[in-house]
């Protein structure tokens, strides 16, 4: 039984080797940053919270403080990437033609 929980405190001496990169909220979003930081070669850990408040993000994605920068660089690219995606998509949703543009011409 010794050796399990020697193994326990050694993933938790790993973790505290991690810094926290961003919050979330939702496991769906914490698996999306795992996904594209583990892509670019950045050891990534995802971490629960167990916070009172339900408003708070309560789940934490961790690196390497080493990779600290890097994650940061990938996930404001990607976000921004994101932001113009959805802002691309809300524009062709807007250049729809009125149907009452050409009513009285015809």
């Amino acid at each position: 039984m010794a050796k399990g929980s020697g193994k326990g405190r050694k993933s938790e001496a790993e973790i505290q080797d991690f810094v926290v990169v961003t919050l979330v909220r939702d496991l769906e979003q914490a698996k999306d940053y795992e996904a594209l930081l583990k892509n670019n070669d950045i050891p990534v850990v995802i971490k629960r919270h167990d916070e009172e408040s339900a408003s708070a993000a309560a789940i934490a994605i961790m690196v390497p403080e080493e990779f600290i920068d890097e994650a940061h660089v990938v996930i404001e690219s990607q976000d921004a990437y994101d932001d113009f995606y959805d802002l691309a998509l809300e524009e062709e949703d807007n250049d729809n033609f009125d149907s009452d543009l050409f009513a009285d011409e015809f």
